[in-house]
């Protein structure tokens, strides 16, 4: 029987005082850049749209199949020091390419998978060489696993496919039933596949040392003992910690990760947040891309953080290594509201309440519901929108004997109330308050409905702006 408490421990401060994480959707689905990353799986079920994009694009599922894909991840301005530059320009501090996605394309140098970088498309080792470039600019390195997703990922509607050619196992894993390909199979993975699933996470943790090891949704099918095994050669290898989707894995094994979801309130536990800066329902390049903008990234964060979560964002590269410049510019956005605010965000913790203002925001998560769907329908069904803040929502973050409120608006006449700090409410003594970025002492006043502060004529930055209350 698995020993979890040996395996369990407390979320170290780096992780709790980074905040703001990367990850990039980066592997031959690239190539085609049609609707999103599940094309590997899409282009074998007959009739989906990704279906007939690829038969009328490439071809025959029997005589274009996706291991054709894998010259066109050319990766020729890949430049591992270009993408940690681009991290420390947004301000992050903890990143990594999708190790694995769900297609057995590992994309670092393996030889517990053939199947990788090294000796197909890019033919060089992008963990690697990412690994050391975000290192020299002390961002920390992490390293994400969806391999379980490829029990009856390519399992097809056509009979003639080329995953059912045995001289492609290699590529695809061998053929199996097609009910495996649902998110809770009736068939679970053998003693074959469990072991490929823990060698691959045990290579990667020998070889890179990553300090996050995340682990996408539908880890449950794999048999216990080697999900322990893995976590266990993580703990006694490694000082990475585990991030883990639904209950994949025990509480306390690791830090619960919401897929592209939020709470209402704040969490007596360290939590993260996965989501993507595409505006489109897709986790890697497409066509024609379009980005979120810094406004609704920035809201996102400081919502996360105020309720004691991260927040790892993605972004897909194109297949020639680069970033759209839409993406990098949403990016620098990001990171230049973080020069002047990240004192508010960086190496806090949460306050008494996370704010105030009709923004709450419910309890929201990708859950088994919209897996499924997404099975069935190849994309997301009901995609979540963009939470929206105004100038009456603050979120509060704490550091020290310094409160943090952060509000999302500029109102026209200059006057802000926030009810929670007015006298003898949450704060007892208060003896400054000054903006970030401007460090002049404003005027304020408090009474029993709340803490009124007149602002100065001009913001500091753009977006949000942070009252610090001293």
């Amino acid at each position: 029987m698995a020993q979890w408490d040996s395996v369990t421990g407390e979320t170290p401060d780096w992780f709790r005082d980074a905040k703001f994480g990367m990850f990039f959707h980066w592997g031959p689905y690239s190539v085609p850049a049609c609707q999103n990353e599940w094309y590997s799986r899409n282009m074998y079920a007959k009739g989906l749209a990704q279906n007939l994009y690829h038969e009328k694009t490439y071809g025959s599922l029997r005589d274009a199949g996706y291991k054709d894909f894998y010259g066109g991840l050319t990766g020729e301005k890949f430049d591992a020091d270009e993408w940690a530059d681009l991290m420390v320009r947004a301000g992050v501090r903890y990143a990594g390419p999708v190790s694995e996605h769900a297609d057995n394309f590992s994309l670092w140098d393996s030889r517990v998978n053939p199947v990788n970088c090294v000796n197909y498309g890019p033919k060089k080792d992008i963990t690697g060489l990412c690994a050391k470039a975000f290192r020299r600019r002390d961002i920390k390195f992490l390293a994400t696993f969806h391999h379980q997703w490829l029990w009856g990922w390519f399992m097809s509607t056509d009979p003639d496919a080329d995953v059912y050619d045995p001289a492609n196992e290699t590529y695809y894993w061998e053929a199996l039933p097609l009910e495996t390909n649902r998110y809770n199979p009736a068939r679970r993975p053998d003693a074959r596949f469990n072991e490929m699933w823990a060698a691959k996470v045990e290579e990667v943790v020998a070889k890179y040392q990553p300090d996050v090891v995340y682990f996408d949704s539908r880890a449950f099918i794999i048999d216990e003992r080697y999900r322990f095994r893995v976590a266990d050669y993580i703990h006694k290898n490694s000082r990475a910690i585990i991030t883990y989707k639904q209950d994949d894995f025990p509480q306390g094994a690791g830090i619960r990760d919401i897929e592209r979801g939020r709470f209402s309130d704040i969490k007596p536990f360290p939590w993260q947040t996965d989501d993507r800066l595409e505006a489109q329902v897709t986790w890697c390049i497409v066509q024609e891309p379009t980005y979120r903008g810094p406004a609704g990234l920035i809201a996102q964060l400081c919502d996360v953080v105020s309720k004691n979560g991260n927040l790892l964002l993605n972004a897909g590269p194109r297949v020639d290594g680069t970033f759209h410049p839409d993406a990098v510019r949403s990016l620098e956005s990001v990171g230049a509201w973080l020069r002047v605010n990240g004192e508010a965000i960086y190496g806090t913790r949460p306050f008494d309440i996370f704010g105030e203002g009709p923004s709450a925001g419910a309890d929201s998560n990708f859950d088994v519901d919209k897996i499924n769907a997404q099975i069935k329908e190849g994309v997301e069904s009901d995609p979540a929108e963009e939470q929206t803040y105004g100038c009456r929502d603050f979120r509060f973050t704490r550091k020290g004997n310094d409160v943090y409120a952060i509000t999302f608006g500029w109102p026209d006449d200059r006057k802000i109330s926030i009810r929670a700090f007015g006298r003898g409410g949450l704060l007892p003594e208060l003896r400054a308050v000054t903006l970030l970025g401007d460090e002049r002492p404003l005027e304020f006043s408090r009474g029993p409905e709340g803490l009124d502060i007149r602002l100065p004529p001009e913001k500091p930055c753009e977006y949000a702006v942070v009252l610090k209350l001293s």
